[in-house]
């Protein structure tokens, strides 16, 4: 797959494409079918498959108070997006320029005249161009005029629930992370590298990892059955996320715990990716290092039957 990260880098001899025009945060199930379907007519029609998306986050530079965290950081979500099958990603630039870009002009500017668009897929509530005043009626009008198809795909429900970036970001700053799973189609992982901890694990309690400081998506505090690679092996484990407040003063921490744990050589440059598969407790303020201790013990003992019983396949 392609990935271009000015528009200019495309080559004028891509086109013709299929588009789809989106934020892509998470490539969850609605995202897969929408990007999988303009593969499969690309492929019938001998042209190139193509998603256009943004760095930054829109709403990052419309809405920098909101403190978006996003479910995918740009290099994942540039991975899951080959994963459908794309021949290519453009990652326009978000800036002042294209933020004032009316909705007209995107649509002949860039789906037209530089991708060549034949047809552009879209969700039911797409919102393109100035002050998000285009909408899915005006594309379709706007393809009518310049010569590209608009076919616009229904809200996905699973189980009566949206499938949406939104309601899945909810789910994890909650800790539903099976719910959250359901929706994306896969567990959902934070990548990081191997950080420093204060010890406590090693001293007080069982041996963890911790992860270095991540800036994007983590599930809400609480203990999760987790599965995580180090570097290029894998490990069934138990991973604490929250302040620790045993231990007195809280610091915020993602700690794992390796259930069939040997000895690693760990640097700072050792990939540690944790994928979040089930909550088992919320985070909890013990009486002692005992009491820790056994409920440490407890945990480690629902994560084990956990994967005694689905047998997950890596």
């Amino acid at each position: 797959m392609q990935v271009f990260h000015q528009l200019d880098e495309v080559p004028a001899e891509f086109g013709p494409t299929l588009v789809s025009v989106g934020n892509f945060d998470g490539v969850h199930r609605a995202h897969a079918h929408v990007l999988k379907e303009i593969v499969r007519r690309a492929r019938e029609q001998g042209v190139r498959a193509m998603a256009v998306t943004f760095e930054p986050h829109p709403v990052r530079i419309l809405r920098p108070d909101s403190e978006l965290k996003l479910i995918t950081p740009t290099t994942e979500k540039i991975r899951l997006l080959e994963c459908t099958g794309l021949d290519a990603v453009l990652l326009l630039p978000f800036g002042r320029d294209l933020s004032l870009m009316a909705a007209q002009q995107f649509a002949m500017e860039i789906l037209k005249e530089k991708l060549r668009a034949r047809e552009v897929h879209e969700g039911f509530n797409f919102r393109f161009g100035h002050k998000a005043a285009g909408t899915v009626e005006m594309l379709a009008e706007f393809g009518r005029e310049m010569g590209f198809d608009v076919k616009v795909y229904q809200e996905m429900k699973l189980r009566g629930e949206p499938v949406s970036s939104s309601r899945i970001r909810k789910l994890l700053r909650d800790g539903n992370v099976s719910r959250a799973r359901h929706l994306l189609g896969r567990a959902f992982s934070i990548l990081s590298s191997a950080g420093r901890g204060r010890g406590y694990g090693t001293k007080y309690t069982v041996p963890t990892i911790n992860l270095s400081r991540y800036e994007e998506l983590i599930p809400g505090d609480g203990v999760y059955i987790t599965r995580t690679r180090v570097g290029q092996e894998c490990f069934d484990s138990v991973t604490n996320v929250g302040n620790r407040p045993t231990f007195g003063e809280e610091s915020f921490a993602v700690e794992t715990h390796l259930l069939n744990f040997h000895p690693i050589e760990l640097t700072a440059e050792t990939e540690v990716e944790i994928h979040f598969l089930q909550r088992l407790r919320g985070e909890i303020k013990f009486p002692s290092i005992d009491a820790l201790r056994e409920q440490i013990a407890r945990d480690v003992k629902k994560a084990r039957r956990y994967f005694h019983l689905v047998k997950l396949t890596w």
